[in-house]
């Protein structure tokens, strides 16, 4: 099922490999503009990854042992890899911090980003507060669709877009990222090389398979649980799609100094 899945999701993925931001990306103010919208990706992967542990792993007391100790492991490996990384420095810290430290070279705003995280609720949903945030209409939905899926649909669903719009995702588009913007070389954007080369090291030899693993686990022989997933991934995929034109088109209407 998983190879009638990858061959279904596989126009899509080509349209983001070959999405024209990455080229259009060449100027230091290109990958400012792009960190500031990317950075909020960033922060809601978090969200998912997060909640898959919640639901597969064993985070109340008293302790009792989780349905599947096999996928228990494996969110809670990705999990210690992307909240308790290193950075290139050997400095232990969030992929997310990671990126507000690469972010932090390119003189980029983080005080929106980190404005947008003090206002979050503590408890309860996060989507009414979404659709009155300010940003730009192309992140509220990427977010949305994040979060909508976070807090109405099923483990299994919540899982597609974990893996196929993230972690099966991810060592690619980052590839193509490194080999057409103009990132490669600057000392300057040492941290933002790092952070890239990282999730193409982690996500492709470790998360990535790990990820299609737990999907397996979830789904079993369930072919409308594997429907679902088919479509809830291609969902993820053309929303991923959304944001990059809506991050290129700001590029294209920004003036170069």
């Amino acid at each position: 099922m998983i190879e009638r899945l990858e061959q279904e999701l596989a126009p899509l993925k080509k349209q983001l490999l070959l999405h024209p931001l990455y080229e259009d990306i060449q100027t230091p103010q290109d990958l400012k503009q792009f960190t500031e919208a990317h950075i909020y990706a960033v922060w809601d992967f978090m969200s998912l990854v997060k909640k898959l542990q919640l639901e597969l792993t064993t985070v109340h007391l008293p302790w009792q042992p989780s349905g599947s100790a096999a996928t228990a492991r494996l969110i809670n490996e990705i999990v210690w890899g992307e909240e308790s990384d290193i950075n290139k420095d050997g400095v232990p810290m969030s992929h997310f911090e990671m990126y507000l430290e690469a972010m932090a070279d390119v003189n980029a705003d983080t005080q929106q980003i980190n404005l947008f995280l003090k206002g979050l609720p503590n408890k309860g949903s996060v989507l009414d507060y979404l659709k009155s945030a300010s940003l730009p209409d192309y992140v509220k939905d990427f977010l949305y669709f994040t979060f909508e899926t976070i807090e109405t649909r099923p483990l299994y669903e919540i899982a597609a877009v974990f893996t196929f719009g993230r972690e099966d995702l991810i060592p690619d588009m980052f590839i193509e990222m490194l080999q057409r913007m103009n990132v490669k070389g600057n000392e300057s954007l040492a941290n933002m090389v790092y952070y890239f080369e990282r999730h193409i090291e982690v996500d492709g030899d470790q998360h990535g398979p790990m990820a299609l693993e737990m999907i397996s686990n979830l789904c079993q022989n369930d072919s409308a649980k594997w429907e679902a997933v088919i479509a809830r991934s291609k969902q993820a995929l053309q929303h991923r799609i959304n944001l990059w034109t809506g991050i290129h088109s700001s590029l294209m209407l920004t003036p170069t100094l």
